[in-house]
């Protein structure tokens, strides 16, 4: 009797294993997609395989035993969710299949790179490495391949403790710089030449939370995507704030300040070190966005801003230090003075409206230089990736030389300058000049070379050209 029961019982086990497998569709190289977030396996984790060929993500699982457990609903009510039935599991009816285009094909595992201490490069080779791109602003880029440096051995000590005891704190960065003097595309460099997820957010979008904009928490979610939600990749990041400046206390103002002062009391928390909860793959929190835990302890913070006005803070400083008799200081003595900005202090910035707790959480400020003649020349021709070489690769295309006499380079630099925009001034006035140049020269196959010359900038003649030949 009993052989009899275990015949029957493993009959019974064979027809619904065969009936599974008939059901589950077979592995075709792409990933299982969850029926009701739609997101693939490798973004929601390991997927629940359902009878009807469909497939639930356990975050999506779990909300609709939430669902059944507190309001009596059964699953079938749910969006997206119409052929779910639980009395009629047997008689259920296939999902549309998903379409090809929206198949995501899975990805071959390649093995984790170990990190070792050999691994990080010295601050020379960061600096070198920026030169390339980079022109001047020899002392930012001094502080910052040092603070990089110093951050990636934090990250190799994971937290930054010794066996010794000894914990290396993070060194957060305050960059201050006039507009166009390089300070993001200093750390957008950065980022392509090092392998370290890194985040540029900005600061003008940021609110106190409950109002219209985006959340303190969505700079690390920034910085979550750029690791590929890689919580302990993203854990030992940079994030690039710009536009600092912007969220200075607002001066006399009789309304909520809710984009000013408290969002740089919210930052607190981050530039010290926190455990904030992040949405992963998305901006914005709402209940069926997963969350991924991000402690920020490890995260080097660097800010940046233009603080406009600063400079006068820091002359109206300097004329108080003697304000009569024969040492008192001429209205007009710095007047010339070409680093101010290199003679701020916290008293400076506490004044134009920044609070003493958050610059207490920068301890290193670096200042970048305003741009002269020469540095603007030197950014045309210099690095990597200079505006004429770009034109010259353009041009080249069509087979034809692109030169520029030293004459209208000088004449180049002087019109930026006046403009006061920094480097973003080149690019306008290139613009403006070539369009011509680059509308004429495929008309005529023939020409061999075009020669820049400054009377064609004066609007006083044309540019040079050489023919074929």
């Amino acid at each position: 009797m009993e052989d009899k029961d275990k015949e029957i019982r493993s009959e019974q086990e064979n027809t619904e294993s065969k009936a599974e497998a008939d059901n589950k569709p077979e592995d075709d190289g792409y990933e299982k997609v969850c029926y009701i977030c739609r997101r693939s396996e490798s973004k929601a984790g390991p997927m629940v395989f359902m009878p009807g060929g469909i497939y639930l993500c356990h975050d999506c699982m779990q909300k609709a035993f939430d669902s059944l457990s507190q309001n009596g609903m059964d699953l079938s009510r749910l969006p997206n969710m119409p052929y779910l039935n639980l009395g009629d599991m047997q008689n259920l009816v296939r999902p549309e299949p998903i379409p090809s285009r929206q198949k995501i094909r899975k990805k071959n595992k390649e093995p984790k790179k170990t990190f070792t201490i050999q691994d990080i490069p010295a601050p020379h080779k960061i600096k070198q490495q920026l030169d390339e791109y980079v022109v001047g602003q020899e002392k930012a880029k001094k502080a910052v391949s040092v603070a990089v440096y110093n951050h990636y051995k934090r990250a190799f000590l994971s937290g930054g403790q010794d066996e010794d005891g000894v914990v290396i704190e993070k060194s957060n960065i305050l960059m201050i710089g006039p507009t166009g003097s390089g300070k993001t595309y200093l750390v957008k460099t950065l980022a392509k030449l090092l392998d370290v997820p890194l985040a540029i957010a900005d600061a003008t979008s940021l609110t106190e939370a409950g109002y219209i904009g985006d959340d303190i928490e969505s700079v690390v979610s920034k910085l979550l995507a750029a690791a590929g939600n890689d919580v302990e990749r993203a854990e030992k990041g940079i994030i690039f704030i710009d536009e600092i400046d912007k969220i200075a206390k607002k001066q006399q103002t009789n309304t909520r300040d809710v984009s000013g002062e408290s969002v740089q009391q919210e930052l607190l928390k981050l530039l010290e070190g926190s455990t904030v909860e992040v949405p992963v793959g998305a901006g914005q929190k709402n209940a069926m966005t997963p969350m991924a835990t991000v402690n920020t302890d490890n995260i080097l913070f660097i800010c940046g801003g233009a603080f406009p006005d600063l400079e006068e803070i820091i002359k109206e400083r300097l004329r108080k230090k003697s304000s009569m008799g024969f040492g008192a200081a001429l209205k007009d003595e710095f007047d010339e003075e070409k680093d101010l900005l290199s003679q701020v202090t916290n008293d400076d910035l506490r004044k134009f409206g920044m609070i003493p707790e958050f610059l207490g959480r920068l301890p290193i400020t670096v200042t970048l230089e305003r741009l002269n003649k020469e540095l603007m020349k030197k950014i045309l021709l210099e690095p990597k990736n200079a505006i004429l070489k770009q034109y010259e690769k353009l041009l080249a295309y069509d087979e034809v030389k692109l030169e520029f006499d030293d004459q209208a380079l000088d004449w180049i630099a002087e019109e930026a300058l006046k403009k006061d925009t920094g480097a973003r001034a080149l690019r306008a006035i290139l613009e403006d000049f070539m369009l011509d140049i680059m509308y004429e020269v495929p008309k005529d196959p023939n020409i061999g070379a075009v020669i820049i010359t400054r009377p064609y900038l004066e609007k006083t003649g044309g540019p040079r050209i050489e023919m074929r030949g």
